[in-house]
């Protein structure tokens, strides 16, 4: 087959050939490419000028390919239905009838969000299954590479390639202690520092606010660190323990043992989350179903 310069070439006239070479007919030609005969007539004179080839010449009532165009045919035909292929649209995601695994990130304290978000996935989504894990420091990385398909976390994170994200709202803080804790009756700063204070271990990446407004002398003792927010709740009701965290974490387990929430007598900035996925892959209609669905139950209360 002989050589061409690609750059004297117009391929956008390569479709309209291969038009003409399935229909052996301008007009046919032009009713499949939605286009008029003449503008097809141009398009193939304009090729037979670039290629330096007859290409298809009338022959009683069709079109008939040179031994060139045939050629070129073969050659060009699988390439057009591949490109075809690679830019038709994604196929789409049937809740209704998908089998779907999803691997989701995010701390133990969106217990409330996730009950909602599988009780909406139970009915319109029977068929898919959801593996929650908890954060750790490569969570982000694990999502750029694909390995899990959302993370909730802090909006402080340090970027990471690959990841985008969308910011969910800010975590107010509140101190919680038990009913009848001594240092109700005279809250403020010095009552706030003279007990211990669990902390949950969730990570050396960011220095939690509620740190950074404690560390002022005296600092604050730490009684306890828990590898989770559920852990918090008990520790509090049976122990003079305090512990400053969003309100969101332990809301509604402190109402069950009966905490006390009051606010911290310390400035603690309000911490930002935001749902991440990955750039690569967030187009795919399972995971863009996934973040639509979902992101309704992970409002943060004001």
């Amino acid at each position: 087959m002989r050589k061409i310069d690609l750059r004297r070439i117009d391929l956008n006239l390569l479709p309209v050939f291969d038009t003409l070479m399935r229909e052996r007919h301008v007009s046919r030609a032009a009713g499949q490419l939605g286009r008029t005969q003449s503008a097809v007539s141009h398009a193939l004179d304009r090729l037979r000028d670039q290629l330096g080839d007859p290409l298809l010449v009338r022959v009683g009532g069709s079109m008939q390919p040179s031994p060139f165009a045939l050629e070129l045919m073969a050659e060009l035909g699988p390439i057009l239905g591949s490109i075809e292929r690679a830019l038709s649209p994604r196929e789409s995601f049937d809740p209704a009838t998908a089998q779907r695994h999803f691997r989701l990130v995010l701390p133990d304290f969106w217990t409330d969000a996730m009950a909602g978000f599988l009780a909406e996935a139970a009915r319109i989504a029977p068929g898919i299954t959801v593996e929650w894990l908890a954060p750790r420091e490569s969570s982000l990385i694990d999502l750029a590479a694909a390995q899990v398909d959302l993370v909730i976390a802090p909006s402080r994170l340090a970027p990471v390639e690959g990841t985008q994200s969308s910011p969910l709202g800010a975590m107010a803080w509140q101190s919680f202690l038990r009913a009848g804790h001594p240092a109700i009756a005279r809250w403020g700063r010095e009552a706030w520092l003279a007990y211990p204070h669990v902390v949950v271990a969730v990570g050396d990446r960011l220095r939690p606010p509620v740190e950074t407004a404690a560390y002022l002398p005296p600092e604050r003792t730490i009684g306890a660190r828990v590898p989770n927010f559920g852990a918090v709740a008990p520790l509090l009701a049976r122990t003079d323990m305090i512990a400053t965290l969003p309100t969101l974490t332990i809301r509604d387990a402190a109402g069950f043992h009966g905490l006390v929430a009051l606010p911290p007598p310390v400035p603690v900035e309000p911490i930002e989350h935001s749902l991440y996925w990955s750039i690569r892959h967030g187009n795919e209609p399972a995971l863009a179903w996934l973040r639509e669905t979902i992101r309704p139950h992970l409002a943060i209360p004001g």
